[in-house]
């Protein structure tokens, strides 16, 4: 109950925080008591302003506007990976994660383009779709002002500042035991707009069954998502907003019955693996206050910002993790970050736009770890049932630097170089940096055709946030003790990239696009769950390749709405660097001297999607559905010999969800109706199998669900 309080408090708190920022006087109001138009259109340009300064150009830039995002199956109840599956190029992994381009995580998420620095999550998701007015996926050979996590920029345009009043509250519900009460409101109040969000998830399936039965055993979650913004228009070309947030999650970890006790407590060495009460909370806090100012040729915004998260993870109260694993771990990690990012642009001709900034971000970090351990002789054989406990706790501060500058070169009305570069520095477990020079090319021959080239070096630092360094010498002579005691630091990771695609309207509301890509790495970055808790550990690869081509299409024109998109792909890495512990021998030895595919490379993803809008004697009646192919993702060699050098079987599955949207003037206004059914064939397939590099447990795809959802605007 404490956090639900903390949860309201927080958008309650946002909404009056920038009061004392309105300097402007109060404009006039038309008949209806809504703001002038002369505000409206303020902010509308401010909008576009703070857009410019971060622009994608020559990069691929995947939009979800918000109609697309509520006439899916699902709709805005969805979790934000679920909404961004409809991407090219993104895979399904288990956990609730996805992998863009064959990369494991080394996406950045923005909030109106500001970075939200990374939660400790295992499962959980920060961030709620029904928040955003429009999402987009931006991939690819990345301009200047993109760094760090550069596999994909995640960019959410927030459902604020439209100078509307209302609002909308709903429920959604159906098969899992789930339901998903959620609440909105929009308001103004001068040259003030506000809006706030919250929403409050539970079922049956907080994280991937470990078996194919339809129902998980012992996998509830309860999930607290809230959002708040504030925006106030000091004068005509400046304006200042605050928006924060707060996800609050409580997991059951599912069990995978059957498991036999490899260990004695007390005289026990059995236990019942399907009763085991494992548990896993996580907390992430995040806010922002952004200055922007733009006037003629000069724009630009300052935004402060603040972060933190939190993980904790607790063992079987029983004993039951001591008796079948020899281990039990009482986790606790957070992480407080607070930094800032400045980005501005200044048209310096006709020809020439110069775009320059820079980001600083302080990061401290702390790990305890109460470890429950048996003793164990030379050979590694139990030697007491008394556990031990060993306490192992760390900490680190550390620092992000970056600074950019690019110029966008209008070659010919046809043709427009973007070229620049960025300087980044971490300090933290390593101390690194690098100069990474960036270039794309865009051509448009005629209209409705558009190629792309690019090139861009990256600088990856290592998730300081992920980075525990255990004590190795602690557990020797114990049930946690490594068979390799090397514990190289993490480092970060350098990427050569190549980029390059075309895109063809061939006719209207038709477009078709393809998109080729390489990457050369060294040090390539790639995590596992080698513990029990569910949080991932990073560790390198000497160096890796990754390449892919990727081929979209959509059709959006009348009533219909239709999109489809197919990826090839793989990514391989080579000798394993950093965090060796975490790997037995003869994996390392083969590693060493062999490329092996990452865990999370798939050969083949494929999605899409069709609705249609019908217009009723109510008012728009709209029929959707959505797919997903997988094929390829890594597990075990069969054989036993090459690491990763198996695959899952390839999956499809189907959903159909139909929403009634009532316009006609009357009490029922506003109010929307759905009904969605998830995997419609009800199809049994695996995510992970257990099996590879950095696995742990067999997680399962959710199998088929219905769900009812009422939703009314006002």
């Amino acid at each position: 109950m404490r956090h639900t309080f903390l949860l309201g408090a927080a958008i309650a708190a946002l909404i009056p925080a920038c009061a004392f920022a309105q300097v402007a006087p109060a404009p006039a109001t038309d008949g209806s008591g809504n703001p002038a138009g002369e505000i409206v259109v303020t902010a509308k340009r401010l909008d576009d302003a703070r857009d410019a300064i971060r622009p994608s150009l020559g990069a691929s830039d995947y939009q979800i506007n918000r109609t697309m995002l509520d006439t899916q199956p699902g709709g805005p109840n969805r979790s934000l990976a679920q909404v961004l599956l409809q991407a090219p190029g993104v895979t399904l992994d288990s956990y609730g994660s996805i992998h863009v381009r064959n990369e494991h995580a080394n996406l950045q998420y923005r909030l109106n383009g500001v970075i939200v620095p990374e939660s400790i999550s295992g499962f959980g998701a920060t961030f709620d779709p029904r928040i955003a007015d429009s999402i987009d996926l931006v991939t690819g050979t990345l301009p200047a002002q993109y760094g760090y996590r550069t596999s994909g920029v995640v960019n959410i345009k927030t459902a604020a500042g439209r100078f509307e009043d209302g609002g909308e509250i709903g429920v959604y519900g159906g098969s899992h035991g789930t339901i998903q009460p959620s609440a909105s409101i929009d308001g103004t109040s001068g040259n003030l707009s506000y809006f706030a969000s919250g929403s409050f998830l539970q079922n049956d399936l907080g994280v991937e069954n470990t078996t194919s039965a339809r129902n998980a055993i012992h996998d509830r979650t309860q999930q607290y998502r809230g959002f708040g913004y504030v925006s106030d228009v000091l004068s005509d070309t400046s304006r200042i907003t605050a928006f924060g947030g707060t996800s609050i999650g409580y997991f059951q970890i599912p069990n995978n019955p059957g498991q036999s006790g490899q260990f004695t407590l007390n005289g026990e060495n059995a236990y019942d693996s399907s009763q085991l009460n494992q548990n896993q909370r996580e907390i992430t806090h995040y806010g922002v206050l952004a200055y922007q100012y733009g006037a003629g040729d000069l724009n630009f915004e300052i935004a402060p910002f603040v972060r933190y998260s939190q993980t904790r993870y607790l063992p079987d109260p029983q004993g039951g993790d001591l008796i079948l694993a020899g281990v039990a771990d009482t986790t606790r990690l957070s992480s407080l970050t607070a930094g800032v990012q400045a980005d501005g642009s200044y048209k310096l001709s006709d020809q020439h736009t110069l775009r320059f900034g820079l980001f600083f971000q302080n990061e401290r970090t702390r790990s305890n770890v109460v470890s429950q351990v048996f003793p164990v002789d030379g050979d590694g054989n139990q030697t007491s049932d008394a556990p031990l406990t060993i306490a192992d706790s760390s900490s680190r501060n550390g620092q992000l630097y970056g600074i950019y500058l690019q110029d966008e070169w209008t070659l010919t009305p046809e043709l427009t170089l973007n070229y620049g570069a960025r300087y980044d520095a971490v300090r933290a477990y390593t101390r690194e940096q690098q100069l990474s020079p960036r270039l794309n090319l865009v051509w448009r021959p005629a209209s409705g055709t558009t190629f792309h080239f690019g090139y861009a070096r990256n600088f990856t630092p290592p998730p300081q946030e992920l980075i525990a360094s255990p004590t190795l010498a602690l557990f020797a002579g114990t049930t946690k003790q490594t068979e390799v005691t090397t514990a190289d630091p993490v480092r970060a990771e350098r990427e050569h990239y190549i980029d390059g695609g075309i895109e063809q309207i061939v006719a209207p509301g038709f477009k078709l696009g393809l998109d080729a890509y390489y990457k050369k790495k060294r040090n390539l970055l790639d995590e596992g769950q080698f513990g029990p808790s569910l949080v991932l550990s990073p560790f390198n690869y000497a160096d890796g390749f990754a390449w892919g081509v990727e081929l979209s299409a959509s059709y959006i024109h009348g009533p219909f709405d239709l999109f489809a998109n197919v990826a090839r792909g793989q990514e391989k890495g080579r000798n394993i660097i950093s965090s060796q512990y975490f790997f037995a021998p003869d994996e390392l030895a083969y590693i060493s001297n062999h490329y092996i595919f990452t865990d999370h490379s798939q050969r083949w993803t494929a999605s899409g999607g069709a609705s249609a809008t019908i217009h009723d004697g109510l008012g728009r009646l709209i029929p959707s559905m959505t797919f997903l192919y997988g094929d390829g993702l890594r597990a075990d060699d069969p054989a036993g010999i090459v690491p990763n050098g198996g695959k899952l079987p390839s999956y499809f599955t189907a959903n159909l969800g139909i929403s009634q949207k009532i316009d006609r003037e009357g009490p029922l206004k506003g109010l929307t109706l759905r009904v969605d059914v998830v995997n419609l064939f009800d199809k049994t397939y695996l995510l992970r199998d257990g099996s590879g590099v950095g696995v742990g447990a067999p997680q399962y795809g959710a199998r088929r669900g219905v769900f009812f959802g009422i939703n009314k605007a006002f």
